[in-house]
């Protein structure tokens, strides 16, 4: 069997968390695929390739959920399997997350802010939660951004040991989860800094400009996922026009959030895209 372990991301509390008391659940979704919130400690897991022949490039994969729970199967675990059995190590990143209560109806009642479940005129109480939401969201993005930052680190500093090409590490990301790759691509130090970066259906440059480091990009998104669609192509358009590389796939139809989740759509086949591209970074 292929290696595979959940290893601790800090050697110790993770820096700025220090104080949190939320405890880590695990559950599913209605299709059965499995979520997690309330992550305080976060962790990669590990997928290695059964055989390789060298040195073998890796990504960093990081799930979506509105900085409220982790996609975990459908952006995460089953992207990492199709990485590894292509002879790609992945590593899944469970970066921190909100705190979203101890119980399904705390859960369910921030899930209703999330996606806007209120009436068209929202009590004073309602407009008051939705914007401490706003605010505790840009804060643990910060936080999330530090966890990539310290997983591409942890992956290139461990590149001996996996035998992993240390020049061809990338990460890659999911709605929240390209946002925290576009977090690392725009603020990082030489350990930090990604070969390459995959931000799916999510992530801008935040207003910023494009770092004169630069890495390829592969942004994906489907047109029906129309605030993704337009800053996909705004942000393909920046990288461009900063001299950099990068590459752009707009399916029709697909909305948001589709993962390896299959729909009947030619969506379907969006990590063979990515499979192409991530060849052509290995040259």
């Amino acid at each position: 069997m292929a290696q595979q372990q959940e290893i601790r991301l800090y050697a110790a509390t993770a820096p700025g968390s220090e104080t949190w008391k939320q405890k880590e659940v695990e559950y599913r979704d209605g299709g059965r695929r499995r979520m997690v919130r309330n992550v305080v400690a976060p962790t990669l897991t590990v997928f290695l390739p059964e055989k390789t022949t060298g040195l073998v490039p890796a990504v960093v994969v990081c799930p979506g959920g509105g900085f409220h729970f982790h996609s975990w199967d459908s952006e995460g675990i089953e992207v990492a399997k199709w990485l590894q059995a292509r002879g790609v190590a992945a590593f899944v990143l469970k970066y921190r997350l909100l705190d979203t209560g101890a119980t399904p109806d705390e859960f369910s009642k921030h899930l209703d802010v999330l996606f806007g479940r209120r009436s068209s005129v929202a009590a004073p109480s309602d407009t008051a939660a939705v914007e401490r939401e706003k605010a505790e969201r840009a804060a643990i993005a910060g936080l999330a951004a530090a966890d990539g930052r310290q997983a591409v680190a942890l992956v290139r500093k461990h590149a001996t040991e996996w035998c992993l090409r240390p020049d061809k590490i990338g990460i890659m990301g999911f709605s929240a989860g390209a946002a925290v790759t576009m977090g690392v691509v725009m603020n990082h130090d030489a350990a930090s800094r990604p070969d390459f970066a995959a931000p799916i259906y999510g992530g801008n440059t935040g207003g910023k400009p494009v770092p004169t480091d630069a890495m390829p990009l592969f942004i994906l998104v489907a047109d029906d996922d129309v605030p993704n669609a337009i800053g996909s192509a705004k942000l393909y358009s920046e990288w461009k026009s900063a001299g950099k590389s990068a590459e752009l796939h707009i399916y029709s139809k697909g909305g948001h959030g589709f993962g390896m989740n299959k729909r009947g759509l030619p969506v379907d086949t969006w990590i063979e895209r990515f499979g192409d591209w991530l060849q052509t970074q290995m040259k």
